[in-house]
């Protein structure tokens, strides 16, 4: 074997890196850098699921510093790349991703400093894009329609135009290797004294299967490699053989290939990591999930165990939960849970999660009296009348006749961002006096206006939109003018410009938990 093991101390991990240096990586105490924190993920035991005669665990990949088992591959690429130098410095890094891939990616090169940009299929959910986006990544979408194979050959397309480095984690020998030295010693070491029956993985590009597998059956010979695919995918167990190009790499879709719910696994295509594991015959059995089985499984993790993992952590648990119904007395099974769940919010995993309070929570509301949405007053304590202050009166008659729209705003209010977000779409220029800014603090003048303005307006709720002097109203009643276009009268009135042909629906700014019910 080509890869280097993994040394476990007391207190550290020595790890042998690409050039062959030793390198420790401290587990108690500061680290040098994010980057030391990835591996060693926690095995735990499943209690609440599953038949009693065997012994369910989990490998908890999302415990890695980005969330997903993908920070391992994502650090053994770069570092591997600078070691033999096919990585300058600098170099723009570039790859083809269903998401986690890339968000790992964008860690280790934001931490070390180099631009990153990745092609992904548009079909993936969005938390994925704006994850690495804050990271300060370039995300270059592909049709859904051209599946995996679309978003590899857009990237192999861009390294080769710009001259970037493609990390090519479906056929690069780092992913397995890092595996091989990181994940498989981390499985041996929690069960050498129990002994391990069952390792239960899916896959995407094969890094994981190739690396773990390969350690498992020279070290752990009795434990059985089952690998789980989507059941209407059955990619590997077909036994249809992947047609690649004179270089080895797939050169179409696989006959198999429909689309599925799980995200990062089984590609339109074997990877060449992956048909290395099917080569070397270390797979011992297969197991097809649902996706709906998957989408249960991963609720049931969540609500029974409390551990929060995707649809493709839910597939290999449901793969796990299937073997034990037949597993002999006594057996252990270990599921790979690859990422959180925090990435799937907009896919079908959540799509049964209400955003709003369901009937049972609204009778938990009401019985209590106070802070509840369904009577007029309920979400504050009344205050008594207050008499508006001299100095804060003349303040907001000052701005109203000085300033032709005017928002009284709070800096950190998601209706205030709203707003605001309507009146950039539309072009439309205000004055905005931020009653919780550093300003209007002095004095308390922010609290004063607030007085002033409630006593105008008849309104304790910010925001407050006016426009010519006149009071509009708060969000809502501003949305509402919008739509029915009585605030473009006003504005025109007022000699204000602004583009009078946007017609976006004004309520779509508003975060999605704040959209009317």
């Amino acid at each position: 074997m080509s890869y280097s093991p993994i040394h476990t101390q007391m207190n550290a991990v020595v790890r042998l890196d690409p050039a062959g240096q030793k390198d420790t990586v401290a587990m108690s105490g500061p680290r040098n850098s994010i980057l030391d924190t990835v591996g060693q993920t926690p095995i735990v035991r499943i209690n609440n699921i599953g038949p009693k005669h065997v012994t369910l665990y989990a490998k908890l990949e999302a415990f890695n510093p980005l969330g997903s088992v993908k920070d391992r591959f994502a650090l053994a690429a770069i570092e591997t790349a600078e070691a033999n130098g096919t990585l300058k410095p600098g170099q723009t890094v570039i790859e083809a991703t269903s998401g986690n891939t890339g968000i790992g990616l964008a860690m280790v090169c934001a931490a070390k400093g180099y631009p990153l940009v990745v092609t992904m299929a548009e079909n993936f959910s969005v938390e994925r894009r704006k994850l690495m986006r804050f990271l300060g990544a370039r995300v270059i979408l592909t049709p859904a329609a051209e599946k995996g194979s679309g978003m590899i050959a857009k990237a192999e397309e861009l390294a080769e135009k710009h001259g970037w480095f493609l990390a090519r984690q479906f056929e690069n020998e780092a992913n397995a290797d890092m595996h091989s030295r990181t994940t498989a010693q981390e499985i041996l070491n929690d069960f050498i004294e129990i002994g391990l029956d069952y390792w239960v993985s899916g896959f995407g590009t094969g890094g994981t299967l190739k690396g773990v597998s390969r350690v498992l059956r020279a070290e752990s010979p009795n434990t059985k490699i089952v690998v789980t695919e989507p059941d209407n995918v059955p990619i590997l167990s077909s036994g249809i053989a992947q047609e690649r190009d004179d270089e080895g790499r797939p050169s179409v879709s696989h006959p198999m290939f429909r689309p599925h719910l799980m995200q990062g696994w089984s590609p339109d295509f074997i990877p060449k990591l992956a048909q290395d594991a099917l080569d070397a015959d270390v797979i011992d059995a297969y197991q097809p999930i649902a996706g709906s089985d998957a989408l249960q499984a991963s609720r049931d993790l969540a609500q029974k165990e409390g551990i929060f993992c995707g649809i493709s952590g839910g597939a290999t648990f449901a793969a796990a939960l299937k073997l034990a119904e037949t597993a002999p007395e006594g057996s252990r099974i270990l599921a790979m849970i690859p990422d959180t769940g925090e990435r799937y919010m907009t896919t079908p995993l959540f799509e049964d999660i209400a955003e709003t309070m369901s009937d049972e929570e609204m009778e938990i509301s009401r019985s209590t009296p106070r802070y509840r949405f369904d009577i007029s007053g309920g979400t504050a304590i009344d205050a008594p009348e207050e008499e508006a202050k001299p100095h804060a009166t003349a303040f907001v008659e000052k701005v109203l006749a000085e300033q032709p729209v005017v928002m009284f705003a709070l800096e950190w209010c998601e209706f205030c961002w709203s707003v605001r977000k309507m009146f950039a779409e539309a072009g439309i220029p205000y004055h905005s006096v931020d009653l919780d800014s550093v300003a209007l603090q002095d004095n308390n003048l922010g609290g004063d206006i607030r007085v002033v303005l409630r006593n105008l307006t008849g309104a304790p709720t910010i925001p407050q939109i006016f426009v010519a002097g006149k009071h509009i109203g708060g969000a809502t009643e501003t949305f509402d003018a919008f739509n029915d276009r009585s605030i473009h009268d006003r504005l025109t009135e007022a000699g204000v410009a602004f583009d009078a042909d946007m017609q976006r629906d004004a309520y779509s700014f508003l975060p999605t938990w704040l959209h009317p019910r």
